[in-house]
């Protein structure tokens, strides 16, 4: 992102009138565009035929183009009351194999306890494989038994972060009409397979729990962007993705930044980039090992693998309009999840 904002000098204007245009100090924007400019346009005590001015990317005549920080430039997560649609797209690329999956759905604050933020989730569409609605049966079998999770209630951290699902024990309570509508639909030994083993998950709440801290809508959504990101506004975090069926997810070394100014739209934008940082090699990954099965001091990271986040918020309440989430990882081959979010405007 650009670390500057760029005055055209107009005729008459000097050092000071400048600075005050800004609010600035004259001493401090002499300094200023004397780090950024080249030798032969320094100032040394007045403007000497200098057509361009290098101001702090926060310095703007119109204050309302400034993001609102909190303490340590902190991006503060506020959702209260709010209900958005969005529009979401995963794509999933395992070696040469490419599926797309595509559907809608809504997200509306419940509550606020005890530092923790619930949201109910719900499916509001139809699922879309590679463009076309799912008529496979053992794809239509997961979409209408993934009714039972719907509404699901999660609980997000004051960051935006992901933190547990809320309603696990509905989920049995579901089943019954559920499992009816199946039978209805469908029969034969795969429906009746099928249900079996849906039985067998909703009846470990454990399992269900790790299945849907794997869902990629919800990892992308509340992945945790609201930190401080202090005088510079970067910052550098380590988060685990689900890019690999893991009981412990790989670990991610990425830095997020912020403009501190609002786009020509009005919207403020955020962005990170990052890589693998684990010490679990691609043969303990594949072979889905929780820890590296070799024990050093210090042991060699694993970085064959690439993150990548772009955020678009609303400038007033900083809540998302849309997002891109890009995660990688070598195996045997190149496993790569991206996934779009997009809020839906009537």
């Amino acid at each position: 992102m650009q670390k500057f904002n760029i005055h055209t000098v107009q005729k008459g204007e000097s050092l000071k009138s400048i600075s005050l245009l800004y609010n600035l100090d004259a001493d401090a924007l002499k300094l200023f565009h004397n780090n950024h400019c080249n030798v032969k346009d320094m100032i040394l005590i007045e403007l000497t035929g200098q057509k361009e001015l290098f101001l702090p990317i926060t310095a703007v005549t119109d204050k309302n183009k400034l993001v609102q920080f909190g303490r340590g430039n902190s991006l503060v997560f506020r959702p209260e009351n709010s209900l958005y649609r969005y529009g979401v797209s995963i794509n999933i690329e395992n070696n040469d194999h490419k599926n797309e999956l595509k559907y809608e759905t809504s997200v509306r604050w419940l509550k606020t306890e005890n530092k923790l933020h619930f949201f109910e989730i719900d499916r509001t569409s139809n699922l879309y494989l590679n463009e076309e609605e799912v008529n496979e049966i053992a794809d239509l079998l997961a979409y209408k038994t993934s009714k039972v999770l719907y509404p699901l209630q999660i609980s997000v951290d004051e960051q935006g972060k992901f933190n547990a699902v809320e309603n696990l024990s509905v989920f049995k309570e579901r089943w019954p009409a559920v499992k009816e509508e199946l039978y209805k639909e469908f029969e034969g030994e795969t429906v009746d397979s099928y249900c079996e083993k849906i039985e067998k998950v909703i009846n470990e709440p454990d399992a269900v729990s790790l299945y849907l801290k794997d869902d990629y809508f919800i990892r992308t959504l509340f992945f945790g962007i609201y930190q401080s990101f202090g005088w510079d506004y970067q910052v550098e975090i380590e988060s685990g993705f689900p890019v690999v069926s893991n009981p412990v997810e790989p670990k991610y070394k990425i830095k997020l930044e912020i403009n501190p100014l609002k786009g020509e739209t009005g919207l403020i934008n955020m962005e990170g980039e990052g890589r693998l940082n684990d010490e679990r090699s691609v043969y303990d990954f594949m072979n889905k090992a929780p820890f590296s099965m070799i024990i050093e001091d210090h042991p060699v990271m694993n970085h064959e693998g690439n993150f990548r986040i772009v955020s678009y918020l609303n400038g007033e309440t900083l809540l998302l309009k849309s997002m891109y989430l890009e995660c990688s990882i070598k195996l045997e081959k190149k496993k790569k999840i991206s996934v779009v979010v997009a809020e839906l405007t009537d």
